[in-house]
């Protein structure tokens, strides 16, 4: 079963922004808003006139009336999107990932050197450990031998 319609309006001052919608979240997403109309106490809940009609007549769609500007005219809206970065935010975004990139793979790069310096100090250490143990086998020997 559909959710029941609500008509839910807003004005900027020169127009009047009406939805037929089943929510305030889903109508402030029809009107594209990032705040809380209704807290501020812009927008409210229509319950008649011609505004309220045009809004149950397409539901989901934004119909806007001039109030200064286009006084009285109702017509349906598109929702404003975004048209993306600009060039210079496109610039910035390129500039960074490409830095991101050269850290990372400067990175792997570091990891690996370290690595393979880890590797050699490990051989030598077995190295000296066996020269020790070795040397302090035949000192041990000499020793016993010195004191018999």
């Amino acid at each position: 079963m559909a959710p029941k319609l609500k008509v839910f309006t807003w004005s900027d001052g020169f127009h009047a922004f009406t939805v037929a919608t089943s929510s305030r979240p889903k109508a402030l997403e029809a009107w594209g808003s990032k705040q809380d109309l209704f807290a501020t106490g812009l927008a409210s809940q229509l319950s008649g006139g011609a505004d309220y009609d045009a809004a149950l007549a397409s539901p989901g769609e934004v119909i806007e009336r001039g109030l200064a500007v286009d006084i009285g005219k109702i017509e349906k809206t598109k929702p404003k999107k975004s048209a993306g970065p600009t060039k210079a935010r496109r610039a910035k975004i390129d500039k960074l990932q490409a830095a991101l990139t050269d850290l990372d793979e400067t990175h792997q790069s570091d990891v690996a050197d370290l690595d393979a310096r880890q590797e050699a100090l490990e051989a030598e250490r077995q190295r000296v450990e066996a020269d020790y143990e070795r040397t302090r086998k035949g000192l041990t020997s000499d020793l016993k031998k010195a004191r018999a």
